[in-house]
């Protein structure tokens, strides 16, 4: 054809070093398509070089050599730990501890210790679900309950359970919680525990609190039946862990009243350390208790005891929920009896 013609002319008026230049490329390309990938012969080592080869190996360090001259040396106590301790025999102040009230070298504490161990012996320890309720158990709880002016107290076993369980207890999905940025980790445990809607105010900042709760009050206009069955809380410290500040209970108990909200305040650097008595909070802004709607709080801080309590509220709560699964598996079985021969 006439096109195969043209090719053919064209090929023939090329110039030399352009048919050579194609040719090198041509043959350069055959050759990488069969020619076979380099495969380097593998040789087998004796053992006595592979021995020779292990003991000539000399590992490099995970880390440089510091320059500086660094002296380590295990400090070491000696004696009982209270509020000052013995350390390479040098007297000094203990810093790391929550013996805030220098309990631990009380001698009526000391004995009473020793006389629970005489009678009680000790053992693995364990939550009173496990290992049975002692009846030093109902007595410290009647005692707590007593101190605090409520009806009843619960103890937990743990400090860190006792706020993160607690909270979950009454906010449920679908609920919201309005909390300080500031909280303990065990409060920070407890939010998440309880699934619900929660909004951050800053730090005892009650201006940017009132904020939150005024665009939650405009939504509850929007949707009131979702507003019927949403509760809201309001959670703080007595006592922050993380700032070493004092909420402002009067402003928080004003904006809860305002706006119906329920007040949950843990008390687990504020016990025994805050008010005329050790009461906490309340009495420290000497306002009711009983206006704060649960408050939690620890042995482990101030009287340096493994125990920790909730006042009457999640008591309650606990009773109430047992009582409708008992109803509710009555109802079951006498159902079941009527329609079952």
């Amino acid at each position: 054809t006439w096109e195969l013609y043209e090719m053919c002319v064209a090929f023939l008026q090329a110039p030399t070093y352009h048919l050579a230049l194609e040719a090198v490329l041509v043959v350069w390309v055959i050759w990488l398509l069969v020619h076979k990938s380099y495969k380097p012969q593998r040789m087998e080592l004796t053992e006595r070089e592979k021995e020779q080869l292990i003991a000539e190996w000399t590992p490099e360090p995970l880390v440089p050599p510091s320059d500086e001259n660094l002296n380590f040396k295990t400090r070491t106590i000696s004696g009982k730990v209270g509020k000052m301790v013995i350390v390479d025999g040098k007297k000094c102040l203990n810093a790391a501890t929550h013996n805030y009230l220098g309990l631990v070298e009380h001698p009526k504490l000391e004995e009473a210790a020793l006389q629970c161990l005489r009678k009680y012996g000790v053992g693995s320890c364990g939550p009173r679900g496990f290992y049975g309720t002692v009846d030093i158990h109902l007595e410290l709880e009647e005692k707590l309950a007593k101190f605090m002016r409520q009806q009843e107290a619960v103890l937990y076993s743990y400090g860190f359970c006792t706020i993160s369980s607690a909270i979950p207890a009454y906010s449920k999905h679908g609920d919201i919680i309005f909390c300080d940025e500031a909280v303990n980790f065990a409060i920070q445990k407890g939010l998440v525990a309880s699934r619900s809607q929660i909004f951050f105010f800053k730090h005892n900042d009650m201006d940017d609190l009132e904020r939150l709760l005024l665009n939650q009050e405009k939504l509850d206009k929007i949707n009131p039946k979702k507003a019927l069955v949403t509760r809201r809380f309001l959670v703080a410290e007595g006592l922050y862990l993380n700032k070493g500040d004092i909420c402002p209970l009067p402003e928080l108990l004003e904006l809860k009243k305002r706006f119906k909200v329920r007040l949950f305040i843990d008390e687990a650097c504020s016990f025994g350390v805050l008010g005329e008595t050790g009461r906490g909070v309340t009495e420290h802004f000497n306002v009711p208790i009983d206006d704060v709607d649960l408050i939690t709080a620890t042995l482990e801080a101030p009287i340096l005891v493994m125990e920790d309590f909730v006042w009457e509220h999640l008591l309650l709560s606990i009773i109430n929920a047992y009582l409708v699964l008992v109803t509710a598996f009555l109802l079951l079985y006498l159902l079941c009896r009527l329609v079952l021969p």
